[in-house]
């Protein structure tokens, strides 16, 4: 069983073949791939994007369907280690739904999301990164209980209001056809093996998990992390109208315009295991996503879909995003710590844009991939 947002039914993707040599290759066709392709060729830029395989076939077809302002790390622990860059990314990303919402048609849902308190403990939690979205001028609501149909409750819930809904594997296509509707070439079923074989003075690294074997210096510092999701068929009723996330993120659910469960996480039943760039679904955390599935109706429907996907993460939990150090026209932007299919499209955009002469310098400098490649190198 593959993917439940890979197997919708699609119309072709344009065809451009670039008459001569290209500008810019990207390497990677998922949301950053195409985001930068996008931007780059709406510039008039001769821009080429490979895929190794389809579009969307990672990361960005193979994920919860999320679609969240902010990074992996809760707003009052970035404020805490960012001091005001913290408000300059979520303030990034915030512009980055917005533009998602714009783009993507009916493949986005402005729902909101529900961030749970699994305990006690988790709840103090969310109760100061409400205080310190509320202090910091972000529109953030609190809920005291949640209520799922098995009949259990969780204890408090912070909601983002302008958060939403995904189908991932469409939108990043339409992201695609629009990248080639501006003048971008893109090639599926082409698989870059080296940075070398590439002739374009510029070339982006936009593959986020999948990065392995291209530079020495993003295999050190991208880990690959495994994600595995599961898809019932549809319930009679609608339970969970947004996604909802809990446990620190370790549990994650919604459920689409068809009324399907879509469950994902429970990576922390064998941590040791799911770093890995292997994409393949394993019975330990399959047999937990079930459990959860248990827990939120009190019974596990049949499943339709399981899948496993690959994404990057950093050692601080930020992403990767510039020049890369030592490589002059090597540039990279990946590393979304599991938070891609928004920050993926501000990544992108962003990149795009240096290249351009149009840089952020703020954010590059929160995102320099010097940070981390310098220190993993030494």
């Amino acid at each position: 069983m593959g993917s439940y947002w890979l197997e919708e039914a699609t119309d072709p993707l344009p065809r451009r073949r670039l008459r001569g040599r290209a500008e810019v290759e990207v390497v990677g066709a998922g949301v950053t791939g195409c985001a930068c392709a996008l931007a780059l060729a709406a510039a008039g830029v001769e821009v080429r994007v490979h895929e190794a395989r389809t579009v969307a076939s990672g990361a960005s077809g193979r994920n919860g369907g999320f679609a969240l302002r902010g990074g992996a790390m809760p707003y009052d622990e970035a404020r805490v280690l960012l001091g005001g860059a913290a408000r300059l990314l979520w303030e990034a990303s915030e512009r980055a739904v917005e533009r998602l919402a714009g783009l993507a048609g009916d493949a986005f849902r402005r729902t909101g999301s529900l961030r749970l308190a699994w305990d006690a403990g988790e709840r103090a939690r969310l109760e100061r990164e409400h205080e310190a979205l509320l202090a910091d001028g972000f529109a953030a609501e609190w809920l005291d209980e949640v209520g799922v149909p098995s009949g259990g409750r969780f204890p408090g819930a912070l909601v983002h209001p302008r958060d939403g809904a995904l189908a991932p594997a469409r939108w990043v296509r339409r992201l695609a056809s629009l990248a080639v509707e501006a003048g971008a070439e893109l090639r599926e079923a082409s698989r870059v093996e080296s940075l070398a074989a590439l002739e374009a003075d510029a070339v982006v690294i936009a593959t986020d998990g999948y990065t392995r074997g291209l530079l020495a210096a993003l295999d050190l510092a991208i880990r690959p992390a495994r994600g595995q999701v599961l898809v019932t068929e549809p319930l009679s009723a609608l339970h969970f109208d947004r996604p909802h996330y809990a446990r620190d993120g370790y549990d994650y659910w919604q459920q689409t315009p068809d009324r399907r469960l879509v469950v994902g996480g429970r990576r922390d039943t064998s941590l040791a295991t799911e770093w890995t760039a292997e994409e393949a679904t394993t019975a330990a955390v399959q047999g937990e996503l079930e459990a959860l599935v248990r827990e939120l109706l009190g019974r596990v429907p049949p499943v339709t879909h399981r899948w496993a996907g690959i994404f990057g993460s950093t050692a601080d939990r930020l992403p990767l995003v510039g020049a890369v150090p030592g490589r002059p026209g090597t540039w990279v932007a990946a590393g979304y710590s599991g938070h891609g299919n928004v920050l993926g499209l501000a990544c992108g955009e962003l990149v795009a844009a240096a290249i351009l002469g149009r840089r952020d310098d703020e954010l590059l400098a929160l995102f320099d991939p010097a940070r981390v490649v310098d220190a993993v190198a030494r």
